[in-house]
């Protein structure tokens, strides 16, 4: 059968977590997925394959505004980006829902406070199994509950830094993490899923450890509840409408290269902010001559993608640190005393290997090791992820330019960002560094401030007002009446925190309310 109660396009976090919340009801319902299953190899684990060749990573070409070619950070799989994501779960902070000035710019408020995704967050948390210790990180907003799982530990090199971080006054504190990890004394239990290796941040998990929305919510709904069907391989090309555009009827999708269609009475799309604005897009009609749901102007406007480096410190003494990923600082989240405007989160990465050294562009001032081998560098790495706000901008947007996909991005806050990396040099140049740090671009894809979209958001943004926004304070697309949207589009601002939380709170607040719908 092609007719079902609910269709939801995509897989990812948003997409996933929705499912897995409606699935209870009973409803007959449709998970489309244009990827297949991420096969499980040790190639997985393989950080040349992963990083350098970007062998998970879609071929695709789109094009920057000045007409050159690029591939995106996007990866088609069952789970969508959460497959290679760090599983870093923030909640955004309390202020974050509120106006922040910025020195180039404004965050908006959100036309919904905090209050009103706290509950979710927490049952976000317990889903995706976040390991976290409250009362660590003094910009955490308030919470209704612990997390549901102990603080992933620090290793002994990793605590050292810590300590480093708060004699110098900051407030470090251990990273909220997705991951199923059992430990006892810092150490794994015999029974344990994640093992606690090397290759968990950016990599695809070849044991499951990671909590990825395959792992947690596609995989355990499909077993079970009956209701619920995947359709992989399957590229949804267009959303169809009926005459006066008011309700969707069905979707085409592409599968395997046959054309075939499905309809329902309630759609969601959750292919990620830029492909969900993408397939509004491409469901122009005579209803809706400039895109679906687009009466606004603003599909595909307001892109955000948080100015990011990933950068490597190479300290004087080695690094024997296998899981790296589990201390964060965010004291320059708002300001700092030099400085009123916010910079931004600086969190530990994913540790280095020798053959993303060997792939970057290394700098001049290397030469101050003109000896040292990749191995040898690695050995002595620490890695860290920064990120700064993005402010939402209606030029920075993503559009179809006859067939081709153009992504147009102006850079902004460069200051910010720049100032945030001194902070970090100067307080790892005090725990032992070289007080330069190495940009590794490898890590975010290449050429990264356009291919980077790790942190996508704000293309179909919500609001109160149709005439400046796409969806409605329930993520329902104003111009229709069944169509919702469930990924990180909805974003009117982004913080400077991992957006994959938010995302999935939000989702399940949208699960909410249909479930209202469907019993009404």
């Amino acid at each position: 059968m092609r007719r079902y109660d609910i269709i939801v396009v995509g897989s990812g976090p948003g997409g996933a977590s929705l499912v897995q919340r409606l699935a209870p009801t009973g409803k007959r319902i449709l998970l489309i997925e244009r990827g297949d299953y991420l096969p499980r190899s040790t190639a997985n684990w393989n950080s040349k394959t992963v990083f350098v060749d970007g062998a998970y990573q879609t071929p695709e070409t789109w094009y920057g505004r000045d007409g050159r070619a690029f591939h995106p950070g996007l990866h088609y799989y069952v789970g969508g980006n959460s497959k290679v994501y760090g599983a870093a779960l923030f909640r955004l902070r309390e202020r974050d829902f509120g106006k922040v000035v910025h020195q180039h710019g404004i965050s908006p408020a959100w036309p919904l406070g905090y209050d009103v995704f706290e509950p979710f967050y927490t049952e976000a948390e317990r889903l995706f199994a976040v390991h976290g210790q409250r009362g660590e990180d003094p910009l955490e907003p308030p919470s209704s509950g612990p997390y549901p799982y102990p603080a992933v530990s620090h290793e002994p090199r990793i605590q050292a830094l810590s300590d480093s971080f708060a004699t110098d006054g900051l407030h470090p504190f251990h990273l909220p993490l997705g991951i199923r990890l059992d430990e006892r004394d810092g150490k794994v239990t015999p029974t344990s899923v994640c093992i606690r290796c090397d290759a968990f941040d950016g990599f695809p998990c070849l044991l499951n450890g990671k909590a990825d929305a395959q792992v947690m919510c596609v995989d355990p709904t499909l077993a079970a509840h009956p209701n619920v069907e995947l359709l992989t391989n399957a590229y949804v090309t267009r959303v169809e409408t009926d005459a006066a555009g008011r309700c969707v009827t069905g979707v085409q999708v592409l599968r395997d290269g046959t054309p075939e269609r499905y309809t329902a009475d309630i759609f969601v799309v959750a292919c990620g902010a830029l492909s969900s604005a993408l397939l509004l897009l491409r469901s122009a009609s005579e209803a809706h001559p400039a895109g679906l749901a687009n009466g606004s102007g603003q599909v595909g406007r307001n892109y955000m993608r948080h100015n990011q480096s990933v950068l490597m410190a190479l300290m004087h003494e080695p690094n024997e640190t296998v899981f790296q990923k589990t201390l964060a600082v965010g004291d320059f989240y708002f300001g700092a005393k030099d400085w009123e405007y916010p910079l931004g989160l600086i969190q530990m990465c994913a540790g280095s290997h020798a053959e993303q050294i060997k792939g970057e562009s290394l700098p001049s001032w290397m030469e101050w090791l003109p000896d040292m081998p990749f191995d040898k560098m690695a050995l002595h790495a620490m890695d860290f992820w920064l990120s700064s706000e993005d402010l939402p901008r209606a030029e920075n947007r993503i559009f179809y330019d006859g067939d081709r996909v153009l992504l147009d991005v102006t850079e902004q806050g460069q200051e910010a960002h720049h100032r945030l990396r001194q902070k970090l040099e100067y307080h790892m140049s005090r725990a032992g560094a070289h007080p330069v740090l190495l940009e590794r671009s490898l890590y975010l894809g290449k050429g990264i401030p356009i291919s980077g979209t790790a942190h996508q958001a704000g293309t179909l943004r919500f609001g109160t007002d149709p005439a400046s926004s796409v969806l409605d304070l329930n993520c329902k697309a104003h111009e229709l009446d069944n169509l919702y949207v469930t990924d990180a589009s909805f974003f009117p601002s982004i913080g400077a925190v991992n957006p994959t939380l938010t995302i999935i709170a939000n989702a399940l607040r949208v699960a909410s309310h249909i479930q209202e719908r469907l019993r009404a």
